[in-house]
């Protein structure tokens, strides 16, 4: 069962041939067995999940089953789940138990989804590789030496691994769409506002947006129809229809016009890499695309913009996190200002507090001028750019990232180079764009992503770009070695 999709579940739970209860026993069960090389979750809720697959049988033997009753699914742990640890990741947070559900696990859970548990990830979400988790990194199941991307890593990693059909994941510069790409896996980050951010724990505010990991296309806009919507708890949220996003796979995509940014292939992208791209580009055009050159000038600019802004925004979320309330704190602190530094200290990891640090200095007195709201005026024309492009071209096409998978503990020196891995993604998040990562081919045995980048609420039309795609290509349907 751990091969089929979504729609093959639940037709196999129509028919009777499995119970959603059995079903969720098969996963746990790879997950018991499996997860111990790839370290892709913190928490499994094996009880839990058990008590709401027989609710989803009883729901199915009333008739009042809807098509994702009883699929099991697994969260990031950065949503908040009632009775259940959310920890970011971190020290901080490991001893947090959510009194509340996120609305993504309230929706999901209306829609009678089954959850197996929590996913590891980069702490906070601070990382582009799952490497600096409180919890210690998570492993490629393509090649458990190689890192799988991030911040979602573990999610990525038990879906790519068939521990779980679907997870969530949150993006902030890229981080559903690159391990989804370092994975061969189907990733959306929906448009800014698409998909409740309420009970999702913030990095930076103004560019975390939650969304899907899926074995395809197909599987994807499943899930993201349980979650997306406008949620009043949540003021970024947007009060707009949902679309029909699976009735919309099967449209055709002839005179659909593809813009290929001239400033995606340029130095740092591995050639091979290129080459996977320029092929799926190809198969794009024999789908009755039409192709061109577009340009985004200031995309070059993305990384430093990115590496202002969300520091600064991280810098002022994680000030809540200082011993009193919840979360860590020191033993026998010696007063006030001994129990926030020691609290800190201890609490945070070497990431998060590099980028508290480089926040904290970007809206200090006497540089919030020269750095913040310089980077806030880039950041509106980098939102142009794409502007200008969408008045040219329908979506955008180019790679997810510029290499495959790199090596455990490879770029932890560098972080300049690690937050490099990120470039193709970032300025999708700086404008608040939806974007696709799908599976196109593989370098040495790894896999490489193709990025699809459309204007605001077109997720339903990258969905359909994805699901075209992946009717003439079988790269979404390879499973590790190991894991079959």
């Amino acid at each position: 069962m751990h091969n089929r999709s979504i729609a093959e579940i639940a037709a196999a739970l129509d028919r009777r041939e499995v119970s959603s209860e059995e079903l969720t026993r098969h996963f746990l069960g790879r997950i018991a067995r499996l997860d111990g090389q790839l370290n892709s979750f913190v928490t499994v809720t094996g009880e839990q999940a058990l008590s709401q697959a027989r609710e989803a049988d009883r729901r199915r033997a009333a008739g009042a089953a809807g098509p994702l009753t009883g699929i099991p699914m697994a969260h990031k742990d950065i949503f908040c789940t009632l009775g259940v640890r959310t920890s970011c990741g971190s020290r901080m947070l490991d001893p947090f138990v959510a009194p509340y559900d996120a609305t993504v696990v309230e929706r999901v859970a209306a829609a009678g989804m089954v959850t197996l548990g929590k996913t590891n990830m980069d702490e906070f979400a601070m990382g582009s590789s799952s490497e600096t988790s409180f919890y210690g990194p998570v492993r490629n199941p393509w090649d458990p030496g190689r890192v799988p991307g991030g911040s979602s890593g573990g999610s990525a990693a038990a879906v790519a691994a068939r521990l779980v059909p679907v997870a969530t994941g949150t993006d902030t510069g890229g981080s559903i769409r690159q391990p989804a790409a370092l994975t061969g896996l189907t990733g959306l980050k929906p448009t800014y506002g698409r998909v409740s951010r309420y009970g999702m724990v913030a990095f930076a505010s103004s560019l975390d947006q939650g969304g899907p990991f899926a074995r395809s296309a197909e599987d994807a806009a499943w899930l993201l129809s349980a979650m997306a919507g406008f949620d009043p708890r949540d003021s970024t949220s947007l009060d707009r229809p949902v679309d029909d996003y699976v009735g919309a796979l099967e449209a055709p995509l002839d005179g659909l016009r593809v813009g290929l940014p001239k400033e995606y292939f340029g130095e740092g992208l591995d050639p091979r890499v290129s080459a996977v791209v320029e092929a799926a580009v190809r198969e794009l055009e024999g789908l009755g695309a039409r192709v061109r050159e577009v340009s985004l000038p200031n995309s070059s600019l993305a990384v430093p913009v990115y590496y202002v802004v969300a520091p600064a925004e991280c810098s002022s979320n994680l000030s809540r996190y200082d011993g009193v309330r919840y979360g860590h704190r020191c033993a026998e602190p010696k007063g006030l200002e001994d129990l926030y530094k020691r609290s800190r200290s201890e609490g945070f990891g070497a990431e998060v507090k590099r980028r508290i640090m480089i926040g904290t200095y970007a809206l200090s007195a006497g540089y919030y001028d020269a750095y913040y709201l310089k980077a806030q005026q880039v950041r509106r024309l980098i939102a142009d750019d794409f502007r200008r492009a969408f008045a040219e071209v329908d979506v955008l096409v180019g790679p997810t990232s510029p290499s495959t998978a790199f090596r455990l503990g490879e770029k932890t020196s560098d972080p300049v180079q690690m937050y490099l891995s990120d470039i193709y993604t970032i300025a999708v998040n700086l404008a608040g764009l939806p974007a696709i990562a799908l599976p196109a081919g593989f370098v040495d045995g790894l896999p490489v992503g193709l990025q699809v980048i459309g204007d605001y609420f077109s997720e339903a039309r990258l969905l359909n770009v994805g699901h075209r795609y992946q009717q003439l290509t079988d790269w979404h349907q390879r499973v590790p070695p190991g894991f079959e």
